[in-house]
C-alpha cells in the first residue's frame, strides 16, 4: 500500500487505501488545535475541488474541527484561491481545501492554509503534522462545540476582485473566442462566469463539476490534445485549460498549438511589467523567460523552493509586483497569496487586448527556451545518492540545495528534486537548444542507472 504523505503541501493518499475519513477527522482536530494554541478562535473555512470523494472528507474535517470547538463555514465546490480568498474575506483563523490538484481521481488530499491564505510555512507544516501523528488535540463538551454554516456565493467575491486588476471594458471590446477545459473540476462555473463578464464567446469544454475527469487531469499536452484541436474548429482565439482545484492554467494558441504551462506566469509577466516596475518571485524549477522577462524592465527575481507557500511568503518579504511557479500559477498579490487560473486568464486576455497581439506571437516574442520535464521513482535513499552523483557530474555547476539540487550551467539548468505531493523524484531541464537539453537528459538518465 503506498504511503500516505504529508508535507509542507498538506496531506495526500488515495481514498479506500490510505486516506480515511477518521483520518481527516484526526487532521483536522489537529489543525483547529495548532490555530488554538496560536490564539486564534476565528471560523475554518472549507471548499472542495468536485472530486466524488470530497463531501465524505470535507465532512470528516469539519467534524474534526468543531470537535475542538471552532466554527466552520462550508463553501462548497470553489477554486483553491477561492478559499484563500474567503480566508481573508471572512476574517477566518484558517481554511482548508479539500483537493488533489491534478493527481488522478482515486486520490483526494487536504491543503492546510493560514489567516493570511498562505499554506503553513515549513516549520508550522511540520508542527501541524506532529500533532497529527501524536493524536493532540483538545475536544470539547457537548454545548462548547462548533458550528457548521454554508457560505453565500464564494466566487462572486473571487470574480469581482479578478476584475478589478483588468481594464474590462477594453478586453470586451476585443469580443475574444475562447475554449475552456475545466476537466469537470472546481474552475468551470467561476471561469465561466469571469470570461463572460470579459465579454468573451465561451466554447465549454468539462466545465460541469462532475469530478469525473474527462482526461488526465494534470494539464501537459499529452491531456490535451482534443483542447487543442476543439481550439482550431472553434477558430477560437484561444484555449484555456485548468486543473481539478483551478490554481494552475495552460494555454493553447489560436492555431492550437500547446504553448503550456510554463509561459503562463511568463505572459502574466509582461503585462504587469508593461504596467509597474519591481520585484519578481518564482521556484527553482520555473524556466527563466520570467528572470529575462523582469531584466528587460530593470527588475529581478527571487527564487525559492517549490510551493506555493515558499513563493508567496518571499513575495510579502519583498513587495514583488508578481510571481508563481512554471506549473501554469501566477500570484498576483492584489487578489491573493494563492495561485490563481482566473487571475491568469484575465491576465493573458488583457496582454492580448493590449498589444493587439495573437497569444501565439506574444509566447514567441518572450520564448527561446527548450524544457524537459520527467519524474521516476525513488525512496529518498536513491534520491539522495542521485543527487549526490549529480554533484559530480555537474561539478562546474553553481548548485542551489535549498530544494533537492538545482545546477546551473552556462547553457542551462537542471533541477532534481523529490515531490512534495507524490512519491516521486523530478527532473526539470531547461537549455537554449533541444540538443543541449537531450544531452543532460542522458546525463541524468545514466545517473539514474548507476543509482539502480
Amino acid at each position: 500500500m503506498p504511503e500516505l504523505i504529508i508535507s509542507i503541501s498538506g496531506m495526500r493518499g488515495i481514498i479506500g487505501e490510505n486516506l480515511h475519513p477518521e483520518i481527516a477527522a484526526r487532521y483536522g482536530a489537529a489543525f483547529g488545535t495548532f490555530l488554538k494554541a496560536g490564539g486564534k478562535n476565528g471560523p475554518v473555512c472549507i471548499g472542495r475541488d468536485s472530486r466524488p470523494s470530497g463531501p465524505m472528507l470535507a465532512s470528516a474535517l469539519a467534524s474534526g474541527i468543531m470537535s475542538v470547538g471552532l466554527d466552520v463555514v462550508d463553501l462548497g465546490i470553489v477554486t483553491t484561491p477561492t478559499v484563500g480568498i474567503l480566508v481573508r474575506h471572512l476574517d477566518c483563523a484558517g481554511g482548508v481545501v479539500v483537493t488533489a490538484s491534478h493527481n488522478p481521481i482515486e486520490y483526494n488530499g487536504i491543503k492546510l492554509l493560514l489567516d493570511n491564505g498562505i499554506a503553513p510555512p515549513k516549520p508550522l507544516a511540520e508542527q501541524i503534522r506532529s500533532m497529527y501523528l501524536e493524536g493532540k488535540s483538545g475536544p470539547v463538551s457537548s454545548i462548547d462545540c462548533g458550528t457548521c454554516t454554508p457560505a453565500e456565493d464564494p466566487d462572486t467575491i473571487h470574480i469581482d476582485k479578478v476584475l478589478s486588476i483588468v481594464d474590462v471594458e477594453s478586453i470586451s471590446a476585443c469580443n475574444f473566442k475562447v475554449v475552456l477545459d475545466s476537466v469537470n473540476g472546481a474552475g468551470g462555473r467561476p471561469g465561466v462566469r469571469l470570461l463572460q463578464s470579459l465579454g468573451c464567446q465561451i466554447v465549454q469544454v468539462n466545465t460541469e463539476p462532475s469530478g469525473l475527469f474527462a482526461h488526465t487531469p494534470e494539464p501537459t499536452a499529452e491531456n490535451l490534445r482534443d483542447l487543442c484541436t476543439q481550439v482550431t474548429q472553434a477558430r477560437a482565439h484561444i484555449g484555456f485549460a485548468q486543473d481539478p482545484d483551478a490554481d494552475r492554467l495552460a494555454i493553447v494558441d489560436e492555431t492550437g498549438r500547446y504553448i503550456g504551462e510554463e509561459y503562463t506566469l511568463g505572459l502574466a509577466a509582461r503585462l504587469v511589467y508593461m504596467e509597474r516596475k519591481g520585484t519578481a518571485a518564482a521556484n527553482l524549477s520555473t524556466s527563466r523567460m520570467i528572470d529575462d522577462i523582469a531584466s528587460q524592465s530593470g527588475g529581478k527575481v527571487i527564487r525559492t523552493p517549490v510551493g506555493e507557500a515558499n513563493v508567496a511568503q518571499a513575495m510579502i518579504e519583498n513587495h514583488c509586483v508578481i510571481g508563481g511557479e512554471g506549473n501554469g500559477g501566477v500570484i498576483d498579490l492584489r487578489i491573493g497569496p494563492v495561485r490563481d487560473s482566473l487571475v491568469a486568464m484575465a491576465m493573458v486576455l488583457q496582454l492580448m487586448a493590449r498589444t493587439g497581439k495573437p497569444v501565439g506571437v506574444l509566447a514567441d516574442e518572450i520564448g527561446g527556451y527548450d524544457m524537459h520535464k520527467s519524474k521516476f521513482s525513488a525512496d529518498p535513499q536513491q534520491a539522495r545518492r542521485i543527487i549526490d552523483k549529480a554533484k559530480m557530474v555537474f561539478s562546474k555547476a553553481k548548485i542551489d540545495e535549498s530544494d533537492g539540487c538545482r545546477f546551473d550551467l552556462p547553457d542551462g539548468w537542471i533541477h532534481l528534486r523529490t515531490s512534495n505531493t507524490e512519491p516521486v523524484m523530478r527532473s526539470i531541464i531547461e537549455t537554449r537548444r533541444p540538443e543541449i537539453t537531450q544531452r543532460y537528459r542522458d546525463a541524468v538518465d545514466q545517473i539514474r542507472n548507476e543509482i539502480g
